[in-house]
C-alpha cells in the first residue's frame, strides 16, 4: 500500500485521472443504485484522503488548491442560480412559497443559535453554518423521493422546494458571508455595500451583455456553452479583483438575471452547464472529502450532535409547520415532509471554500465550520434518508407501489388509456413532440411533457417520481423502441410494455425477437395499435369491471366477446397489465378496464 500512495503521488497526472475515474464511478453507482450520489462520493474521499493517505490535496495541488475550489464554486453557484425563476416561486403553492421563503429564516435562526450555544462559535460563524445547512437540494431530494415514494402532496411539496430553494440558500450564504468579512460593524457597513454594490452592477451588466450576444445571434451556436463558461470565470476573477470576496456574489446574481431574461435559452447553457457540474462536483467533492480531518470530525463532540439533532428534530418541524400552517397538509403529511430534510453537495462545497478564506480574517471558529458541515450532512443523509421508508410507513403516507404509468404517445388510443387511469385514481404522464395532441390530453387533468422523452432535456425535467411503468404507445415504431431502451433502468425490464404496431405483428420471428428483450407486448400479442384505434372511431370505451366470485372473468369474456381486456386493479390498489403471460388466477376478485364497443354493453 505504502508503495502504491508513493507511486500515485509521484505521479500526479495518474492521481488526477484516478480521481476523475473514482468521481464518475461514484455518480454511476449512485443512478444505479437509485441514491444521493453525495454519499458514495463521501466515503470515496474519506477512504482515498484521511482513511488511507493516497490523496493529500493540499500537497496534489500546492497554490492551485484555493483557485481550483474558488472557481468549481463558481461554476456550481453561476448553474444553481441559473435555474431560479421567479415565476416558479409563484405557481407552486402556498407551502412552497413559504418553503422558500419563510422557511430558511427560521432554519438560519434556529441553527444559528443552537450552534453559538452548544458550540460556543461566534455569532457570525453561527450564522454561516445555518445559512449553509438551511437548505436542501435537487441532487438528494429526488433519488429519496423515488426510493421511499411519498404522496403525491408530499412529493410536489419536497420536490419543488429543493428545485427553488438551492440558489435562494446560496445567495443567503454569500451575503452572509460578505457581511462576516467586512466586520458587520458600522464602520464596515460602507465596505459591505461597496460589495454589494460591485456584484449587483457587474452581475447586471454582465446579464445584459451575454444575453444580447446569445439572444442576437453575435455568437455561433457551437461556441455559446464554452463562452458562457469563460464569460463566467473571467467576470468571477474581474469582480474579486474590482472589489475582494465579491466574485461570488456576482455569478450569483449573474445566473439569477439570465434565469429570468425574456427569450434568453437558459435551457441550452443549462445542458452544458449540468453536464459539467457533475465533472467539477465529482472531482470536487472527493477532494473536499479527502481534506477532513478526522479528529476534527470527531471533536465537535457531544455538542455537534446535539446541533444535529436540532437540524432533524427541531429547526425544519418547526419550519415545516410554520409555512404549513392553515394549508390542505394533514398531520402526517407535515411531519414525513419534516423529516426529509438532507443537506447536499453545496454545502460541502461553499464551506470548504469559505473555511479556506476565513482563514486569513481570523474569525474564531472558523476551523469547526467544515466539519460540522460535514457532520450535518453525514447525519441528515444517513439517518433521515435511511430512515425515511420506515417513518413513511408509520406515518401511513407512503404508496405502496410506484403505480404510476409514462405514456409515450398522443395518439387517441394513448389518451384514452391516460383518461381510464387518471380515473382510477392512478398518477399519469404523457410525453411526446405533438403539441396539439398534448393540449387536449392537458385539458382533461392530466400531466403532460413535451418534447423528446430519450433527450436531456427529459432527464432533467420529466417528474418520474411515483412513475412505475412504461407504456411505448407510440405510432412512431423507433421512438417506442429508443423509449424502451432508455427506461430500462429507471423501471426494470418487467415494467416495460410495447403496444404492438400492426406492422410488428406481420414481421418476421427474427425481427419480433429484437425487440422482446426489452419489454413486454402491451394487452398480449393480439392486440395492435390499430385494432384499439378502429375500435374507438366505433365509439367503444374503456369499461370499468368488478370481478367477483359471482362474476367471473369467463362469464365477462361471455358477455362481451369482442372485448379487449387491458388492466386489472387489485384490492391494494395496484396496478397489473394483462399480457400474454397473464394467469386465470391473477383475473379473480380485481377491478377490470377493459375495451368494450356500445353494442357489446347493450347485450
Amino acid at each position: 500500500m505504502e508503495q502504491l500512495i508513493a507511486y500515485l503521488n509521484a505521479t500526479p497526472a495518474l492521481l488526477l485521472a484516478f480521481i476523475l475515474a473514482l468521481g464518475i464511478a461514484a455518480q454511476w453507482l449512485a443512478w444505479y443504485l437509485k441514491q444521493p450520489s453525495i454519499l458514495f462520493l463521501l466515503i470515496l474521499g474519506l477512504l482515498i484522503g484521511p482513511v488511507s493517505g493516497i490523496l493529500q490535496p493540499d500537497k496534489l495541488l500546492g497554490d492551485l488548491l484555493f483557485p481550483f475550489i474558488s472557481l468549481g464554486v463558481a461554476i456550481i453557484l453561476f448553474e444553481g442560480s441559473l435555474t431560479l425563476q421567479f415565476h416558479e416561486i409563484k405557481q407552486h403553492g402556498s407551502v412552497v412559497n413559504r418553503l422558500v421563503t419563510i422557511g430558511p429564516l427560521i432554519t438560519i435562526v434556529v441553527i444559528a443559535a443552537a450552534a453559538h450555544w452548544m458550540m460556543n462559535l461566534s455569532v457570525q460563524i453561527s450564522l454561516l453554518l445555518g445559512a449553509l445547512v438551511c437548505v436542501t437540494g435537487p441532487t438528494v431530494i429526488a433519488p429519496l423521493l423515488k426510493s421511499v415514494r411519498p404522496n403525491k402532496a408530499i412529493r410536489n411539496v419536497l420536490r419543488w422546494e429543493g428545485i427553488i430553494i438551492d440558489p435562494i440558500g446560496a445567495i443567503a450564504v454569500v451575503l452572509i458571508y460578505q457581511y462576516i468579512i467586512t466586520g458587520g460593524e458600522d464602520s464596515s457597513m460602507l465596505l459591505f455595500g461597496k460589495i454589494v454594490l460591485t456584484a449587483s452592477v457587474l452581475g447586471l451588466i454582465g446579464a445584459f451583455v451575454l444575453a444580447n450576444l446569445i439572444i442576437r445571434h453575435w455568437m455561433p451556436d457551437y461556441l455559446r456553452n464554452v463562452f458562457t463558461l469563460a464569460y463566467v470565470l473571467l467576470l468571477f476573477t474581474l469582480s474579486n479583483a474590482i472589489e475582494h470576496e465579491s466574485g461570488l456574489l456576482t455569478v450569483t446574481i449573474l445566473g439569477v438575471a439570465l434565469a429570468n431574461w425574456p427569450k434568453f435559452p437558459r435551457d441550452h447553457i443549462l445542458e452544458f452547464n449540468e453536464s459539467l457540474t457533475i465533472l467539477l462536483i465529482s472531482v470536487l467533492f472527493i477532494v473536499l472529502a479527502a481534506r477532513v480531518d478526522l479528529n476534527a470530525l470527531m471533536g465537535v463532540g457531544a455538542g455537534g450532535v446535539l446541533v444535529l439533532l436540532v437540524v432533524m428534530l427541531i429547526a425544519r418541524p418547526l419550519a415545516v409547520f410554520i409555512c404549513a400552517h392553515n394549508s390542505i397538509l394533514t398531520l402526517n403529511e407535515k411531519l414525513m415532509i419534516s423529516w426529509i430534510g438532507p443537506r447536499g453537495i453545496v454545502a460541502a462545497a461553499i464551506s470548504s471554500l469559505f473555511a479556506i478564506k476565513l482563514q486569513s480574517y481570523h474569525i474564531e471558529g472558523y476551523d469547526k465550520l467544515v466539519p460540522l458541515v460535514f457532520l450535518i450532512i453525514i447525519g441528515t443523509v444517513l439517518i433521515q434518508g435511511m430512515g425515511a421508508k420506515l417513518v413513511g410507513s408509520l406515518l401511513g403516507v407512503r404508496e405502496p407501489v410506484n403505480n404510476g404509468v409514462l405514456i409515450i404517445g398522443s395518439n387517441p388510443v394513448a389518451l384514452a388509456v391516460a383518461e381510464s387511469l387518471n380515473k382510477e385514481g392512478f398518477d399519469v404522464v404523457v410525453a411526446d413532440s405533438h403539441y396539439t395532441n398534448l393540449s387536449k390530453i392537458r385539458m382533461a387533468g392530466i400531466r403532460t411533457y413535451y418534447g423528446n422523452p430519450v433527450s436531456e432535456d427529459a432527464e432533467r425535467n420529466l417528474d418520474l417520481i411515483g412513475i412505475g411503468h412504461l407504456f411505448a404507445m407510440s405510432v412512431d415504431k423507433e421512438l417506442n423502441t429508443l423509449s424502451e431502451l432508455y427506461y430500462k433502468h429507471e423501471f426494470g425490464s418487467q415494467h416495460i410494455y410495447r403496444l404492438q404496431l400492426s406492422a410488428e405483428q406481420n414481421a418476421s420471428e427474427r425481427n419480433q425477437k429484437q425487440h422482446q428483450f426489452s419489454s413486454r407486448l402491451l394487452f398480449g400479442d393480439t392486440v395492435t395499435y390499430s385494432r384499439l384505434a378502429s375500435m374507438l372511431s366505433r365509439n367503444a370505451r374503456i369499461k370499468t369491471t368488478n370481478l367477483t366470485d359471482n362474476y367471473t372473468y369467463e362469464q365477462f369474456l361471455a358477455d362481451n366477446p369482442q372485448a379487449i381486456p387491458m388492466l386489472t386493479i387489485d384490492k391494494k390498489n395496484n396496478l397489473h397489465i394483462i399480457t400474454q403471460q397473464t394467469k386465470s388466477k391473477d383475473l379473480q376478485e380485481v377491478k377490470l378496464l377493459s375495451l368494450v364497443e356500445p353494442l357489446q354493453e347493450e347485450n
